[in-house]
């Protein structure tokens, strides 16, 4: 029943009040993991830099420039962003592949991340802010072409690509690493995996995680803004993903397809959520790379880089986006 609900929400604001809410930042407040690598040890030439995101916070990212940069045209850029609890570090691999094919990146620790500001919290909208402004600071850049710029992100930062991607017009290309399909779903796994009950005590957390965020879970569902993307979207996704189920790209690959998007997905084999090999442990994400730069040379080529791979088959086609002020239909991105 909804007052039902409505009765519990009341009930954990009166019973628990600051209690309850200083608990639940703290559940689910992201780890940090400091940034420690040397770009150099993965073949990668960059520099450190900081810019301003919203809240006038500083966010650091890696800036490793295109090859020649200096003496060549300006090159295609690629802003990257990591997922929940990651950090630049962790896409240094995915750059040496990217950067000696000719493009420019700028790798993104997201707020309350890596080398970042902190911040009162962190959530998929606010990785999307940090990835905007990103994306603003790297078409600036005289070495970059800004008619040639892409986004990239992994996990929760996949669907703040895909969030990206909806909101810009001036993108080339939009490439999500094991995206989840919805993130009411995500919550209830984990609140499962808390032996939380759904209904009422999980219904009543994930409707004060959405007012303390700002934003209802349907609205900024990858399910949702997948339909609404103006460019073209790689979704790729570890065949051995024990974190987000596959089922979540595929899914998410259907709905890109009926809208008329122009998508690609791609299964890595073995592949866990986290880019390493199920059986090994070692990292795939070289193949990975070597995947998104097929993808990348069809849409946003770099000067003088190497002949595409021909496109997979896909049955989608290309049509004039959405116009931004008319929503979907939200039925399709309802959780189950």
């Amino acid at each position: 029943m909804v007052w039902v609900q409505g009765m519990t929400v009341l009930a954990l604001g009166a019973a628990g009040g600051y209690a309850v809410h200083k608990g639940l930042h703290r559940a689910f407040r992201a780890p940090r993991l400091p940034g420690a690598d040397d770009p150099a040890d993965h073949g990668v030439q960059a520099e450190g830099v900081r810019l301003v995101t919203s809240q006038g916070k500083l966010i650091f990212g890696w800036y490793c420039p295109p090859p020649g940069a200096r003496a060549r045209a300006p090159a295609p850029g690629l802003v990257a962003i990591h997922g929940w609890g990651g950090n630049a570090d962790g896409l240094l691999p995915l750059a040496g592949v990217l950067q000696k094919a000719g493009y420019g990146l700028l790798l993104l620790d997201a707020r309350c991340h890596g080398r970042s500001d902190d911040d009162d919290f962190a959530s998929l909208p606010r990785f999307a802010e940090d990835l905007s402004h990103g994306v603003d600071w790297l078409r600036a850049h005289p070495h970059i072409d800004p008619a040639r710029l892409a986004v990239l992100g992994h996990s929760v930062g996949a669907g703040a690509a895909l969030l990206t991607g909806s909101r810009r017009r001036d993108l080339a290309a939009v490439i999500s690493l094991a995206a989840f399909a919805h993130p009411e779903e995500v919550m209830r796994r984990t609140l499962t995996a808390w032996r939380v009950p759904y209904r009422p005590l999980g219904w009543a957390t994930n409707r004060y995680v959405e007012r303390v965020i700002g934003h209802r879970f349907r609205k900024i569902a990858p399910l949702r803004t997948v339909t609404r993307q103006h460019a073209p979207v790689l979704l790729m996704h570890g065949a051995r993903d024990a974190v987000v189920p596959i089922e979540d790209m595929e899914r998410l690959r259907d709905a890109a397809v009926a809208a008329g998007r122009v998508v690609e997905s791609v299964t890595l084999p073995g592949a866990t959520h986290y880019g390493t090999d199920a059986n090994t442990g070692e990292s795939v994400l070289d193949q990975a790379g070597t995947l998104i730069h097929a993808f990348l040379a069809r849409h946003l080529p770099a000067p003088g880089g190497a002949p595409a791979l021909p496109a997979p088959p896909r049955a989608t086609r290309p049509r004039p986006p959405h116009d931004d002020g008319h929503d979907l239909d939200d039925a399709a991105a309802a959780p189950a």
